[in-house]
């Protein structure tokens, strides 16, 4: 188990790609981004994996008056399909309505953004790696993992860098695998994970599954 910061989102990916060596040569193999952060760590597991890279756009629901309190969060694979997970301890159901209301407006335009008129991937049957730059609450990638389990795929391993206190557990019970490489009860957030931990863009994201496209023809 790792103890030490990572360099940067791509040796992340580097270092989780080695602890996803038994799934290399899996046909149809498919490895989700979750945008924007989780997507330079996806590039670099789909790479060294041989797989194709694509994004899930996922959202947590903050809270109006503490947005870093997840009320829950929203995924979603295609334009229509739309999964939603709710933390009962957190959520409020008078602020619930408006807040969904405008991070859908802003998943949406993401999809758009990163799929540049491409269709949505496919997922029915094939085996699913869902990559994100650590998990905090993890309420992102539980509503990740409904979204993917609601496209029939034959198994969804979640895989991360760093996961918070016992966030790795909670989402072990929803995927059928979890693989993190450092498991950080003492940090404080993800980003202390890492010595740059820099915003990812909407361009970076675009340029990184652009030449996953280059490399897969």
């Amino acid at each position: 188990m790792r103890t030490d910061r990572f360099a940067d989102r791509a040796e992340a990916g580097r270092a989780l790609a080695d602890l996803l060596a038994d799934v290399r040569g899996t046909p149809d193999l498919l490895v989700l981004g979750l945008p924007r952060g989780g997507v330079p760590v996806a590039a670099e597991v789909a790479r060294a994996l041989g797989a194709e890279l694509d994004v899930l756009v996922a959202r947590k629901l903050g809270h109006p008056a503490q947005p870093e309190v997840a009320m829950g969060a929203i995924a979603a694979v295609g334009r229509e399909d739309l999964a939603a997970v709710e933390n009962p301890a957190t959520a409020d159901p008078s602020a619930m309505a408006g807040v969904r209301a405008d991070e859908e407006v802003e998943l949406r335009r993401r999809q758009r953004a990163y799929r540049d008129g491409r269709p949505p991937v496919r997922i029915d049957g094939r085996v699913v790696v869902l990559v994100d730059d650590g998990l905090a609450t993890g309420a992102t990638m539980r509503a990740a993992v409904a979204a993917v389990r609601a496209a029939s795929p034959a198994r969804v391993i979640v895989a991360v860098p760093v996961a918070l206190g016992t966030t790795a557990d909670d989402i072990a019970r929803e995927a059928d695998e979890v693989v993190c490489a450092w498991t950080a009860e003492g940090l404080w957030a993800v980003g202390a994970a890492y010595d740059r931990f820099d915003q990812t863009s909407d361009d970076e994201v675009r340029e990184l599954l652009a030449r996953a496209l280059r490399d897969m023809s």
